[in-house]
């Protein structure tokens, strides 16, 4: 049964707001002829200052956290009518940075429509002065800083912040132009000695929700505008290194080449080969580089990464393992030899059941009378989620992406289908509330 009171053009409204915000932080961008927003840049500030000036705009108080994040609440009100700071927060986030080429959408509409669901769902308090939350929780956004890992290659720090998983091995992590994490955190205007503050702990939170495009075809392809996210895929990251002997191109016959570049290039297609064969197996090689890199020079080393990833961590480990024995064949046969260093490792993230109830529930409000079985599907792709998973429960909404294209300037999502999202999500919320009662 749908809980929310408010007409169609409310919501449709509240999808225009989201569209056009969307355009206007594609305009805060460090590069000339595309979207590039990375943590604790001249960039990161001003769509937080925009962020926070949009929350208070609803009513909610504003913050930017130790990490960077960006953070509005709404109070819930106690029987006497006044604001109750002690109050559980529900979460709604994700996250407003980019990688390099950047669509405009991913990401960012999930932060956007979390602040029209506040919009929708906020009540004036009994005095008229402000505004409160009328559920049984108070109501955050963040917009997280750092989801990407652009900027340093380590991804989801803002979040990882706020779930207090944050390590100290990570101060050192440097740009492409060698400037520290730890320098980056003090010219940005934060203490790297406080990021420990950012920590939310689990009785502080009555659980997070976030709504992100759907960053591959499914729901295009289905012909359905939202989808139930059952869990995020386990994750694990490589650097590969082959080694082999850089001799004279023209001199060395082909019975004495020990070409790396060949034997990472028939590596490449052997993660390829074993991925494909297994059920919701995903092997990326994204970057292949080249050393010495001369055209007549036989290549020496070759450096490629690998991302591997998995509905279910057993599955993800069992394929490396498959991996590692492909690649010592090949290299065997070639005389080549490698090794790897992992640099990242994620275990697989699982919505809780609850929580996709009242997503579901939502969807449901938005479909056709009669029409009860919305999409579910697995995520392929990290969000902040993963990381807010280690302190509370998470839920997810996907909003269909024609074509399923992302991290490129193509990806797109239609007004009307933001306004399901946003309807569907705010039903979600009063679910929930109406569970807790």
């Amino acid at each position: 049964m749908a809980l929310l009171q408010t007409d169609p053009g409310t919501v449709a409204a509240a999808a225009r707001r989201v569209m056009a915000r969307c355009d206007e932080l594609a305009r805060v961008t460090a590069a000339d002829d595309g979207i590039e927003r990375v943590y604790l840049s001249p960039e990161h500030a001003r769509v937080n200052r925009l962020a926070a000036q949009w929350m208070r705009e609803i009513g909610m108080t504003t913050r930017t956290d130790a990490a960077g994040n960006q953070v509005g609440r709404l109070e819930r009100s106690t029987a006497s009518g006044t604001p109750d700071p002690d109050a559980p927060a529900l979460v709604i986030g994700s996250h407003l940075d980019t990688v390099p080429d950047a669509g405009r959408y991913d990401g960012i509409v999930g932060v956007l429509m979390g602040l029209e669901v506040v919009r929708m769902l906020r009540e004036p308090a009994p005095d008229q002065a402000g505004w409160r939350s009328p559920l049984p929780f108070a109501l955050e956004v963040v917009a997280f800083s750092d989801e990407e890992g652009t900027r340093f290659g380590k991804a989801l720090l803002g979040s990882s912040a706020v779930a207090g998983t944050w390590d100290p091995q990570w101060w050192s992590l440097t740009d492409a132009d060698g400037v520290s994490l730890r320098e980056a955190f003090v010219e940005f205007g934060l203490d790297p000695g406080r990021v420990a503050e950012a920590a939310r702990r689990p009785e502080e939170l009555v659980g997070y929700l976030e709504a992100h495009i759907e960053q591959g075809p499914e729901l295009d392809e289905r012909g359905e505008s939202l989808a139930v996210v059952s869990s995020i895929a386990s994750a694990r990251r490589f650097q590969l290194v082959v080694e082999g002997e850089a001799r004279h191109a023209g001199g060395t016959p082909y019975d004495r080449r020990r070409d790396a570049l060949l034997g990472a290039s028939e590596a490449a297609l052997a993660v390829e080969r074993l991925c494909r064969a297994e059920h919701h197996m995903i092997g990326t090689v994204g970057r292949l580089e080249t050393y010495p890199g001369a055209v007549n020079v036989v290549p020496g080393e070759a450096h490629l990464s690998l991302d591997l990833r998995g509905e279910l961590d057993g599955e993800r480990d069992r394929v490396w393992g498959a991996i590692e024995r492909e690649l010592d064949a090949i290299m065997g046969r070639r005389g080549l030899r490698w090794h790897a260093r992992e640099v990242h490792s994620a275990p697989a993230v699982f919505c809780a059941p609850l929580l996709q109830d009242v997503v579901r529930e939502g969807i449901v409000s938005t479909l056709d009378r009669g029409v009860d079985d919305p999409a579910t599907i697995f995520s392929r792709a990290g969000h902040d989620a993963m990381a807010i998973g280690s302190v509370t429960d998470v839920g997810m909404l996907f909003l269909r992406n024609p074509d399923g294209i992302s991290h490129h300037p193509d990806e797109a999502v239609s007004a009307g289908d933001v306004a399901y999202g946003t309807r569907a999500l705010a039903e979600s919320v009063l679910q929930l509330a109406a569970d807790r009662a």
